[in-house]
């Protein structure tokens, strides 16, 4: 068994299907679709002159780049993600970053991984295509951005 997570072993594989967003302590709508979980740096690259004379290259980590978080989701009646983009809009920086994290269960709701993300702010919001005669479901899509990411579990 994997130390600290219940029901998992090193081995398993998680299920993609059984997440939840947390913001700032709270857990905000059910989302369908999550994607951006990612860790990447800038790399800077270093020529110098070897022992020998010869011109090597070392490449050495830089400044980290915090992703963009992009969340989909049936459209519903909840205005909690528009009002949060709106103090963005309104000029209330301050108001608008929350912290907050992206939470992975397994198949009995134990939490197995976790993302916390910091001053965080949806920077897009948008609605799905709307169609006559359609009975499609109307979709809701939302850019995080983020001045801080880090996987903790």
């Amino acid at each position: 068994m994997a130390k600290g997570v219940p029901n998992v072993s090193d081995n398993d594989a998680f299920a993609a299907r059984n997440f939840a967003i947390e913001v700032d302590g709270t857990m905000i709508a059910q989302f369908t679709e999550l994607s951006g979980l990612s860790s990447e740096m800038d790399v800077t690259e270093l020529k110098e002159n070897g022992p020998d004379g010869k011109m090597i290259t070392k490449k050495i980590p830089g400044a980290h780049k915090t992703p963009t978080l992009t969340l989909k989701r049936a459209k519903n009646v909840s205005m909690d993600l528009y009002k949060w983009h709106r103090a963005a809009l309104d000029g209330d920086i301050k108001g608008a970053r929350k912290n907050g994290s992206v939470i992975l269960y397994d198949y009995q709701a134990g939490e197995i991984a976790r993302w916390n993300f910091v001053n965080a702010w949806p920077s897009k919001l948008s609605t799905g295509a709307l169609k006559a005669g359609s009975n499609d479901v109307v979709t809701e899509e939302a850019t995080i951005v983020m001045e801080g990411f880090e996987r903790v579990k």
